[in-house]
């Protein structure tokens, strides 16, 4: 019995995804990612999720009550975390799930295991759409509808699944499109609306208005010699005539501009539906601004990451033993060198080391550097 056929009258939900296929100018068909509205939202959390870095640890309790921190201490999960696959570095695969998981409120990435069952690859699923289906014994596997018309089923549980907006349905985040429809159709229209007055503006500037009947070739002659004499700002005088027998007329443009309060609340609208506000797009915020929009938008990411990433690649076995993936960011990304260079009072009290303290400015480590340091006038102090 084929795997298809396993999961003939088993539950199944189904969602749709949003797809890209071709280019051109953008307008409201569920082609989101070409808005340049939408791109310039997605952008700052996308980077923020690739910048963050994943780390394998191993945390156990000695036999004296100890506890002991081993970080990476497996060199193919941290190879599979640093190159999960052939193409694309662990940055880039961190942020190639951030945009799917901003467009569809899904992201998807399939976990490759050797014969031993240990995993080897990770490679992001661009699918068109996906259904969830049990079998028998009730394990769930994911179908996938891909553009060229194949699909693909796969074991959830070799799935690394990020959702957001979960709400209706039992395994896949709410669609994000029927929300987002009607401010990219106002957008639409407005863009649209701009590119055609600028045309129409630009066609016709004069009208000469003949006052007796002309033939028509007459009327090309005359309309032709008009432009000549009159609109060639290189005859020199500055100065054309025409005779009683027409009439030349300007027409003024179409000054079409359109309504610049409306355009900004349909932007904010736009902004706040992906959680943002243009100090965080234009990249114009300052250090409260990002720490709130890391702690709304940035760190449940990485939240899910974790907790994806540590179920899905380790045993439960594994995860008894202490072995977890974990996503850091750095605490002073966000911060001005003002504040940087504020922590050399935390390396003088030896709350930081000095190659931590130097990581804060993406500084190179230096030897000796992971050893804490303490001026003399901050020893610690004793209870006697």
């Amino acid at each position: 019995m084929g795997i298809f056929e396993r999961f003939k009258n088993k539950q199944v939900s189904r969602i749709e995804l949003v797809t890209e296929q071709g280019n051109g100018f953008y307008a409201w068909n569920g082609k989101i990612y070409q808005s340049d509205i939408v791109r310039a939202c997605l952008r700052p959390k996308v980077k923020a999720i690739g910048k963050l870095t994943a780390k394998h640890i191993r945390e156990s309790m000695q036999k004296d009550g100890t506890r002991r921190l081993e970080i990476n201490p497996e060199p193919y999960i941290r190879f599979l975390l640093e190159e999960p696959n052939l193409y694309m570095t662990g940055q880039l695969l961190q942020e190639k799930l951030a945009i799917q998981l901003c467009l569809n409120n899904n992201a998807f990435a399939l976990i490759i295991r050797d014969e031993n069952g240990y995993p080897q690859d990770i490679y992001p699923i661009l699918a068109s759409g996906c259904e969830a289906i049990y079998n028998r014994d009730g394990e769930l596997f994911l179908k996938f509808y891909f553009r060229n018309g194949k699909t693909f089923t796969f074991r959830y549980a070799d799935i690394i699944h990020l959702r957001q907006d979960y709400n209706e349905n039992d395994i896949f985040g709410d669609p994000l499109g029927p929300a987002l429809a009607p401010l990219m159709e106002i957008v639409s229209t407005t863009d649209q609306g701009i590119v055609k007055a600028i045309k129409n503006s630009s066609v016709i500037r004069w009208l000469l208005k003949f006052t007796t009947s002309v033939r028509p070739e007459d009327i090309d002659k005359q309309t032709a010699k008009f432009a000549s004499s009159f609109l060639d700002v290189s005859n020199g005088t500055g100065v054309a005539g025409v005779d009683t027998k027409a009439d030349a007329v300007q027409i003024s443009p179409n000054d079409y501009v359109p309504n610049a309060a409306q355009m900004d609340r349909t932007t904010r609208r736009i902004h706040e539906l992906f959680n943002t506000n243009s100090k965080i797009v234009d990249s114009s915020r300052g250090e409260a601004e990002w720490s709130a929009y890391f702690d709304s938008e940035v760190e449940p990411v990485s939240l899910q990451l974790r907790g994806e990433y540590t179920r899905k690649i380790f045993s439960r076995k594994e995860r008894a033993h202490g072995n977890k993936i974990i996503f850091e960011a750095s605490a002073w990304d966000g911060a001005s060198t003002q504040t940087k260079l504020a922590l050399v009072a935390m390396v003088d009290r030896g709350a930081l080391t000095p190659n931590e303290w130097r990581s804060a400015f993406n500084l190179a480590p230096v030897p000796g550097g992971d050893e804490p340091i303490r001026r003399l006038d901050t020893v610690p102090t004793t209870g006697e």
